[in-house]
């Protein structure tokens, strides 16, 4: 489908396209605020690829990756050498090699594979010494601590376990 017709399609209900590199659009609705970056989510989504095969010890390659999920192969291939240096994942060479988790997925934080792709998150700064930017930059540290709460208690394996029992309740049965 040519992009006019996809951004034609999406106009009508208010939503902005952003293209992310080629072949790679993504639908955002307005005022809605991306909890992970792109280079994350793309992350993510190989590490729950890996996830997948890791009990079977077996490797992926970043074509296959990149082709089942429709990732741009040399921004992936960037991705997952980040990750492999961050010790989240391993390499192997040769004709049949590919990428491997270094560590089973339920000792994986999301935290980790986090500070992995976007370093250290900034303290917040408040860039006037008013009361009301002072309790601006409060309640965005407590969105910051809320966060990094959350993703550190949170493991790839529960991600798997989450995408698993999304496929399942979307599996029809027909008679």
């Amino acid at each position: 489908m040519p992009l006019r017709a996809v951004w034609r399609r999406w106009a009508r209900c208010g939503c902005r396209w952003v293209c992310e590199g080629p072949g790679t659009i993504h639908i955002r609705k307005p005022g809605f605020t991306a909890v992970f970056s792109a280079k994350t989510e793309y992350g993510l989504i190989a590490l729950l690829e890996l996830a997948s095969i890791h009990a079977q010890g077996s490797v992926l390659q970043v074509a296959e990756i990149a082709s089942r999920q429709k990732i741009p192969d040399r921004y992936l291939e960037q991705m997952l050498t980040s990750l492999r240096r961050g010790q989240i994942l391993r390499s192997i060479r040769g004709p049949r090699g590919g990428y491997q988790l270094a560590r089973p997925p339920a000792e994986i934080r999301v935290s980790d594979v986090v500070r992995c792709l976007e370093g250290e998150s900034p303290a917040p700064r408040s860039a006037r010494d008013t009361p009301e930017y002072d309790v601006l930059t409060a309640l965005e540290t407590e969105l910051a601590t809320a966060r990094e709460r959350i993703l550190e208690a949170t493991t790839l394996q529960e991600l798997v376990d989450r995408r698993d029992q999304l496929v399942e309740s979307q599996a029809m049965y027909f008679i």
